[in-house]
């Protein structure tokens, strides 16, 4: 079994998809948290943005894998816990662009796709339905208002020990939604056979309610 999470930041993807994928016993991956490791590793050896070959070598060379803790999910590159740092407001500035280059994606979404070929899972990110698992029984896009977004992003960066101007995050946010809705390979959008869910007056247990309640229908 296939599920497919896909939806802008802040709407709720990321924590459904954890909780989801324990109440069915599949394995929950965080395609999201897999550029963002490529463009953290990028930050720290200073690697220009702009460089595309650059970043499609370091994509062949970086080894990303997730691993159960209790029951957090932490996501290991090259041998390095760095599941804190990769979600630091540096980083969330520059993944789109690491995320926009064709080889980087088809590198990625391979990885990707191995994952999920021999097991049941839940996968969320921008392009799952569409790119990743063309083949899902199940594609669910959320979305939230923009205030709503803003808000959820700012406390969760508030939660890791930043500080955040609230107004800069929902810019920041919205530029990063255009980013991802314009790219050539793995656009954010919404399918034909999406399932689509406000989550804006929802809480995570009633959203997963209203996906359980689709899925056993089924």
């Amino acid at each position: 079994m296939k599920i497919a999470i896909d939806g802008p930041a802040g709407a709720g993807k990321s924590t459904l998809a954890k909780e989801l994928s324990r109440k069915l016993g599949y394995i929950y991956i965080d395609t999201g948290a897999m550029y963002r490791s490529l463009t953290w590793k990028a930050l720290q050896k200073n690697i220009n943005l702009e460089d595309a070959q650059a970043l499609f070598n370091l994509a062949q060379n970086t080894k990303i894998h997730f691993r159960n803790d209790s029951d957090n999910q932490r996501v290991i590159c090259d041998d390095m816990d760095i599941s804190e740092e990769i979600r630091s407001p540096q980083v969330s500035g520059a993944v789109s662009r690491v995320a926009s280059y064709q080889e980087v994606r088809k590198i990625m979404v391979n990885q990707q796709q191995a994952m999920g070929r021999s097991v049941s899972v839940v996968m969320d990110g921008r392009d799952i339905g569409e790119c990743v698992l063309p083949d899902a029984e199940y594609k669910f896009f959320l979305t939230a208002n923009r205030e709503e977004r803003a808000r959820r992003r700012t406390e969760e960066l508030k939660l890791q020990g930043y500080s955040v101007n609230p107004e800069l995050i929902e810019k920041d946010m919205l530029q990063r939604d255009k980013d991802d809705m314009k790219r050539d390979m793995g656009a954010l959008k919404i399918l034909d056979d999406s399932i689509v869910i406000d989550t804006s007056n929802l809480t995570i247990d009633q959203v997963l309610e209203k996906i359980l309640s689709i899925i056993q229908e089924d």
